[in-house]
């Protein structure tokens, strides 16, 4: 303990007091065995101390505790590391008698469920040098005692408030959006459940400290100064917190720095141009505070800055000169400031820059062709800002980029036509730009893209009906434009739309029926236009419709009757040829208007029909059921008809590709032979089948004995066929076909080359060659999958057996969910009822005393996936290891990752089905890697 002179006079009292409070509990204290019996019982028989139990006749204050679970001891027997993380504890700290422990070196606690204060007496732990407390419930304020612990090297007290633990898992660069949205439950909250008061000023004692992490609590006051006293610190994270005043200059003379994270607090004034002497910073947090003035201009100065966000604050002046040569940067965050620059001039090339944010500043200039050299960009964002010019043809060649934003600009010049070649791209915002000429057809090619708006430009020409591809898109923005043509009628083919706007264009022609289809479309805008003829009927089936504006046309006719409609205000309809209806602003339709040709009433007007094609499908399915029973019940007639040739049997091709015929399978395998045989399952065997032409497929043959197939089989098969019919993905396996032949019923999928995950785990070799950066790809894979399936589909289909087996990879190692064998299709007004389906270890608890199904089901077994991916092996009993056959992560970035894909896990894996997430936001998350690293 450090000697009383180098103490300010309050720390001195502190010491004396800690000195005579030891002097006085060292002749009273407990044996370290009798202190952890005596926590032990505050514990109320938890699990976890099953092993901490006496010999029977033994003495328990000479019994050792050494092999107790958590427990660690040195030569002598002395206790020196209590280590109970990840081991969900509920109870206190107050019953653990620090002063029992005075050779303790390691105290760690973290991710349990500890409440109450932090005992003032921890200052007792003398030798103590490793403390971890986060991810803890623990409230009061930090204890001045902590200044005793002087030869701590790591203290972690993070994420003990249970709002600050929220902001730092869903905007972990301190984005501002948390703050604004959460802000009234915060305040309800902190009033229990706070971790707060002000980091103590003689926390600057502890000299040897390389880590402090304080997020995600509730501290106030300042950032002490004394911090500069700490020249072996590495990582400052104070983040998340409530901490005012200005950043203490003498903080960039820490040359060991390479980690500040000081992004969502309340800070203010100018940042000390000291934290450019910084030559080792690898990541420097300052968003989301009330910042001022210019930014360190040479924060890159070492070379090294990996992570930078200074987003949402007020700096002026210039971009960091340091940032146009920092070929290390991975994500940058800049924007909501008024920084200034030349957007050509001041920024290089980065190969290794993923994420790059720059909106809403005052930058001018071009954007260089020497972006497209970013090739792992996932993200660009230069949105309001001064950027003129035309977008380079170079920008297409950013495979990766998942959300590319250049509105509200000056752009001008045609879109680039090899726009389509953004395959991976999931929004494109380039409104509010002079952006001329037409929209390319390979624009369909972005089969991602949720978010397309092309508003207020300078577009001309028809709208491509290519669009139509494009089938996860949620929002269609080509409004203010000058396109003409009629709108084509495949838009209704995107049912995924929730918001369509093609207004203030010169759109002709009649409002195709076919957007009856378009049942989750939320906001409808069509007008200014030249619109003609009726509104469909139909579309009074668009019942989740909120706003309609079908104003300034030539339409004529009826409203249609639905709720939409008749509750809409007359200024959506006004300016058009003839509507009527019954709202004020319309006239009437009178009797000879409404029935007239066709007549107008409801037992004659044309109701239009639309039937899926996975019902028809399912429907020829059940027809396969029928015929399977009928020939189970007539074993000679099927004897006697076995060798017929395709086309007499009239179930023989139900759906499949015309080129490969049902004889092609059967040689291609030798009639199903076992040496083709790649994979067995609960309903069929899995083949691997040549055909001639070269191409390679998976041959999923059902069950059959002595031409019997079992009622399961065949529902299972027609549920496969029913999803993966209706189902289009880049990670969800493709169904070729089906076919019911002979003695033979089996679908036909694309090959995956590298089989299923379960098979790849379970092997030591291949296990190995799934790095961390793969794992985490599939893991990616099939979030998104789920997230289409749950939240793109009308109606939402939910898998039921999510699990390693039925993960399948290609070559690439990409992932692709199979085996919809026990698939359903979510029906919004019904119960939802089913029987018990999935695998042993990956069912979600509430089946198994409710059958109701819910896409969070599939949410769970996605969290148990998630933990196996991440564990190497199904977690029978959740350890808090990875996978210990391959190396630590080696950069921060995926450590970074890993992290946030096993937070998500968890939460996925909670016991009540609606505090889990749903697959769309963790599929939002994932995709931009949120998070600082």
């Amino acid at each position: 303990m450090a000697s009383p002179g180098k103490y300010s006079l309050p720390a001195l009292y502190l010491y004396v007091a800690c000195m005579l409070l030891l002097f006085s509990w060292k002749a009273n204290s407990l044996t370290e065995t009798e202190a952890l019996l005596k926590w032990k019982v505050s514990f109320e028989n938890q699990s976890i101390f099953e092993s901490w139990v006496i010999p029977a006749q033994s003495n328990s204050a000479a019994a050792s505790p050494c092999r107790w679970r958590g427990i660690s001891c040195d030569d002598a027997g002395t206790v020196t590391e209590i280590n109970l993380a990840f081991t969900g504890l509920t109870g206190t700290l107050q019953n653990l008698d620090f002063s029992s422990f005075l050779n303790l070196l390691r105290l760690d606690l973290n991710t349990n469920k500890l409440s109450g204060s932090v005992p003032s007496n921890i200052g007792l732990l003398s030798k103590l040098q490793f403390l971890d407390l986060s991810r803890n419930d623990l409230n009061g304020t930090l204890p001045l005692s902590l200044a005793n612990l002087t030869q701590v090297y790591e203290l972690d007290i993070s994420r003990n408030n249970i709002v600050g633990e929220i902001d730092a898992r869903l905007f972990p660069d301190g984005t501002g959006q948390s703050r604004t949205g959460l802000i009234g439950l915060k305040n309800f909250l902190l009033q229990e459940n706070q971790l707060g008061g002000r980091i103590p000023e003689e926390i600057g004692n502890s000299k040897l400290l390389t880590l402090i992490a304080l997020d995600g609590n509730f501290l106030t006051g300042p950032i002490p100064a004394s911090l500069g006293n700490l020249s072996s610190l590495s990582i400052l994270n104070a983040a998340v917190n409530q901490l005012t005043g200005q950043i203490p200059a003498n903080i960039g003379t820490l040359n060991n720095l390479t980690d500040v994270r000081l992004f969502a607090n309340k800070l203010t004034g100018l940042v000390p141009e000291e934290l450019g002497n910084l030559s080792s910073l690898t990541v420097l947090h300052l968003a989301e505070n009330n910042f001022s003035g210019h930014l360190p201009q040479e924060v890159c100065r070492g070379g090294k800055l990996v992570n930078f966000s200074a987003s949402f604050n007020s700096f002026t002046g210039p971009v960091p000169v340091s940032l146009r040569d920092c070929q290390s940067l991975y994500r940058v965050r800049l924007e909501y400031n008024q920084l200034t620059g030349i957007l050509d001039r001041d920024f290089g090339v980065y190969p290794n820059l993923t994420y790059m944010d720059l909106s809403y500043n005052k930058l001018h200039g071009e954007v260089s062709p020497k972006w497209g050299q970013c090739q792992k960009l996932t993200l660009l964002k230069i949105a309001g800002n001064s950027i003129g010019g035309r977008i380079p043809d170079e920008i297409t060649s950013l495979s990766q980029l998942v959300e590319l934003d250049l509105s509200s600009n000056q752009l001008s010049g045609k879109l680039p036509e090899q726009i389509g070649n953004l395959k991976r791209l999931s929004i494109l915002s380039l409104e509010n730009n002079n952006i001329s000429g037409q929209i390319f057809a390979g624009i369909g090619r972005l089969t991602d893209l949720e978010s397309l708006d092309l508003s207020s430009n300078r577009l001309s020409g028809a709208i491509p009906y290519q669009i139509e591809d494009c089938n996860n898109l949620q929002n269609l923005s080509l409004s203010h434009n000058q396109l003409n043509g009629t709108i084509p009628y495949q838009i209704g083919n995107l049912v995924a739309l929730q918001a369509l706007d093609f207004s203030y264009n010169s759109l002709s022609g009649e409002i195709p029926s076919q957007f009856a289809k378009l049942t989750s479309l939320e906001n409808f805008n069509l007008s200014h236009n030249n619109l003609t003829g009726t509104i469909p009927s139909a579309l009074s089936n668009m019942v989740s419709l909120r706003s309609i504006n079908l104003s300034h046309n030539s339409l004529e006719g009826p409203l249609p009757d639905s709720s939409v409609f008749s509750s809409s205000n007359s200024d959506a309809f006004v300016n058009n040829k003839d509507l009527c209806g019954q709202i004020r602003g319309l006239r009437p339709c009178n009797d000879v208007s409404s029935t007239g040709k066709g007549s107008g009433s409801k037992k004659n007007r044309l109701v239009l029909i639309v039937v899926p094609i996975a019902c028809a499908l399912f429907l020829s399915c059940v027809l396969v059921g029928i015929f399977l029973l009928i020939r189970r019940r007539n074993p000679r007639k099927e004897s006697k008809d076995g060798n017929n040739s395709r086309g007499e049997n009239p179930f023989s091709l139900l759906y499949f590709n015309g080129k490969i015929v049902y004889e092609d399978i059967v040689k291609a395998t030798n009639n199903f032979d076992q040496m083709y045989c790649i994979g067995v399952g609960g309903s069929g065997k899995v083949y691997k089948a040549e055909i001639e032409d070269g191409n390679v497929f998976a041959i999923k043959k059902l069950n059959s004995q002595a031409n019997d197939l079992e009622i399961d089989s065949i529902k299972s098969f027609c549920n496969e066929v029913a999803a993966l019919t209706e189902l289009r993905h880049r990670n969800i396996v493709k169904l070729h076909g089906f076919c019911a032949q002979g003695r033979h019923t089996f679908l036909v999928y694309e090959f995956m080359e590298k089989g299923s995950l379960a098979e790849i785990l379970s092997n030591e070799k291949e296990a190995v060659e799934l790095d961390w950066e793969k794992r985490s790809r599939v893991i990616k894979g099939v979030a998104h999958a789920l997230s289409y399936m749950h939240h793109d589909r009308v109606p939402p289909v939910i898998h039921r057996d999510i699990s390693s087996k039925n993960v399948l990879l290609d070559t690439d190692m990409e992932a692709h969910v199979s085996d919809f064998g026990t698939a359903k299709f979510l029906k919004p007004d019904s119960s939802n009822w089913t029987a018990a389906a999935g695998t042993y270890g990956y069912i979600a608890p509430e089946l198994a005393y409710t059958m109701a199904v819910t896409e969070k089901c599939d949410v769970y077994s996605f969290g148990v996936l998630v933990l196996e991916i991440l564990m190497g092996r199904h977690p029978a009993e959740l350890i808090s290891v990875l996978d210990p056959r391959l190396s630590p992560p080696l950069t921060p970035t995926l450590t970074h990752e890993l992290s946030l894909m096993l937070n998500i896990a968890l939460s996925c894996l909670h016991f009540n089905p609606e505090s889990r997430p749903p697959m769309r936001a963790v599929s939002q998350q994932l995709k931009m890697e949120t998070g600082p690293e």
